[in-house]
């Protein structure tokens, strides 16, 4: 995302398996945008378990820079490359519904304030745009049945997503090859997994950034999708290496 070569490659790549038939839903974060608006209007960051504490001044800049900074910039490229994408968040057309998420540490709970899980989604708008031949590009903002705005993990929402339009495929990009045997040897790639092999791997093979992306294709497939798999986002073609030359790339899981 904040590499333009890299985001252009994987823009290409999307506009690629839409030429070919694929239909394809983006759902996107911004850490690093969000990291930068906060640093500017001087609001601290606190990370409890992964997940930024949000305040409900600071949920105004961090939805300010999904929706109006990063997603806006993925359509607009998008567009240029000759596809029709449309830039949607989880309040659009009532397609997501968030709850309030605690952190759990032991017997504690602790607030993160604007922080949430997708309690729902409902694909419509997404079926509408996709059966009208659009690109729906999708940022991690969620409302409440209140009517608050919630800050949702991009790896949660991506799942949630993928399992509500049953996705023949849920990719999820990142900077390394797939999950590895070792984190630290890139040679101990795991090619293939099936769901019920993932739990032992939590605390020892899956850690650190990898938990939630593991954690979002368990979400993908117990709510509909078909396949996931983790892929070095950042190697050019590697989406078209998957889907379209059906090469063996990043960490497949499997019910």
């Amino acid at each position: 995302m904040v590499n333009d070569q890299i985001k252009l490659s994987v823009m290409k790549n999307i506009c690629a398996l839409q030429q070919s038939g694929h239909r394809v839903v983006v759902v996107h974060g911004g850490g690093p945008f969000i990291n930068s608006i906060l640093s500017k209007v001087k609001i601290e960051s606190e990370f409890i378990g992964g997940h930024r504490k949000t305040t409900r001044e600071a949920m105004k800049y961090i939805e300010m820079t999904l929706v109006g900074e990063v997603n806006t910039g993925l359509v607009t490229l998008l567009n240029h490359l000759g596809q029709r994408a449309v830039g949607l968040s989880g309040k659009d057309g009532g397609m997501a519904t968030a709850i309030k998420r605690f952190h759990k540490d032991g017997d504690t709970s602790i607030d993160l304030g604007q922080v949430g899980n997708i309690e729902s989604i409902d694909p419509t708008i997404l079926f509408d745009l996709m059966d009208k031949g659009y690109v729906p590009v999708v940022a991690c903002v969620a409302p409440d049945k209140n009517g608050g705005t919630f800050n949702i993990n991009a790896d949660m929402m991506a799942g949630a997503v993928a399992g509500a339009v049953g996705a023949d495929d849920y990719c999820v990009l990142t900077d390394v090859d797939g999950l590895m045997m070792d984190k630290d040897d890139f040679s101990s790639l795991i090619n293939e997994l099936k769901y019920d092999e993932l739990a032992p791997l939590f605390d020892k093979v899956i850690v650190g950034g990898m938990i939630p992306k593991v954690e979002s294709c368990q979400i993908a497939l117990d709510q509909g999708a078909h396949s996931a798999r983790i892929i070095n986002g950042t190697k050019e073609n590697s989406l078209l290496d998957a889907l379209i030359a059906k090469k063996q790339t990043g960490t497949i899981i499997s019910k």
